[in-house]
C-alpha cells in the first residue's frame, strides 16, 4: 500500500493484492480509481463487478463494497478518495446534489487521462492551482456518466449544512452534541440531519467519524502507536477504534500498519 502526500479533501493510493483485500465496508468518500494489472472484482449495490486494466471504478459515498483480485495473478490499482464537499464545491449551482454514477465500472479514455494526472505521481504533493483544475475536469466526467440531476437543496438548507460541516472540521476530536448544531445552523436536528444527508450522501454523526478515522489513518502511517492514536483520535478504546476502522476500510488497524509500513520498507 503506498499512499501520496496529503491534498485536503483528498487522499491518493496505490495497492497490490492477491485475493480477498478487502472485506465490506464503506467511507463517506467518493472512491474513484482505475485498475492497473489484473481483475478487480467487488460487490456493490448488490451485485458483483469486475474491473479490467484501463477500466475506472466509481463508486458513491456510504455505499457498502468490498474488493479484491479476480485471478491468481493479483491485483494493481490506484484510487482517489475524494470528499463530497470538493465535490459540491466545485459544481456551478449552489444547492446542487452530488452526481451519482450508475454504472460502478466505466471504460472513458478521456476519464481515465483525467485520474492519472492525480494519480500518476503519487510521490508528490499537487499544487493548489493543479487541483483546482483537476477537480473541475473531474467534475466533468463525473456529470458525463450521472444520470438525470437530483433535485437541488434549498439555498438556505445548503448554507446551513456548510456551517455543520465546517464546524465538524473545526471540533474532530471532541464530542459535538446536536444542540450546538442547531444553534449554529437554525435547523432542528432531524431537518439538519435530513439535508445533511442529501448534500454529502453521510449524516453529520458520520462524517464527524470518518474524520476522526482518517486522522487516525495518517498517525498509523507516521508508526505512532495503536493504543495511543485511538485516544487521540477521540475514540473510546482500542476496541472501539478498531472497530469502528475495519467497519471503514475493511481492514483493521493492525492489517493496516502492516501494509503501509510493508510498502515503505520495500520502497527503502
Amino acid at each position: 500500500m503506498i499512499s501520496a502526500p496529503d491534498c485536503v479533501g483528498m487522499e491518493r493510493i496505490e495497492a497490490r493484492f492477491h485475493g480477498t483485500a478487502f472485506d465490506l465496508h464503506r467511507h463517506d468518500t467518493y472512491a474513484i480509481g482505475v485498475t492497473l494489472h489484473g481483475v478487480q472484482t467487488f460487490r456493490y449495490r448488490g451485485a458483483t463487478h469486475h474491473s479490467l486494466p484501463g477500466q475506472i471504478i466509481a463508486l458513491h459515498p456510504d455505499e457498502l463494497h468490498d474488493g479484491g483480485a479476480g485471478t491468481e495473478d493479483g491485483l494493481r490499482y490506484r484510487m482517489l478518495y475524494l470528499e463530497p464537499s470538493i465535490v459540491l464545491d466545485c459544481l456551478d449551482q449552489t444547492g446542487a446534489s452530488l452526481p451519482f454514477v450508475s454504472n460502478a465500472v466505466v471504460t472513458d479514455p478521456v476519464f481515465r487521462t483525467r485520474l492519472l494526472s492525480a494519480l500518476g505521481p503519487l510521490d508528490q504533493k499537487l499544487d493548489d492551482l493543479f487541483i483546482a483544475d483537476f477537480v473541475a475536469q473531474l467534475m466533468q466526467s463525473l456529470a458525463r456518466h450521472s444520470g438525470l440531476p437530483a433535485k437541488p437543496i434549498p439555498r438556505t438548507a445548503w448554507r446551513a449544512v456548510s456551517l455543520a460541516r465546517d464546524y465538524l472540521e473545526e471540533n474532530v476530536f471532541r464530542t459535538v452534541r446536536s444542540e450546538e448544531l442547531e444553534a449554529i445552523t437554525g435547523l432542528d436536528r432531524y431537518a439538519l440531519s435530513r439535508h445533511f444527508r442529501a448534500a454529502f450522501s453521510t449524516s453529520p454523526h458520520r462524517f464527524l467519524l470518518m474524520r476522526r478515522l482518517q486522522r487516525a489513518r495518517r498517525m498509523i502511517e507516521a508508526s505512532e502507536s495503536l493504543a495511543q492514536i485511538a485516544i487521540a483520535a477521540g475514540f473510546n478504546d482500542q476496541s472501539h477504534f478498531s472497530r469502528h476502522f475495519k467497519k471503514a476500510f475493511g481492514v483493521t488497524p493492525g492489517r493496516w500498519s502492516a501494509l503501509v509500513h510493508a510498502s515503505s520498507a520495500a520502497a527503502a
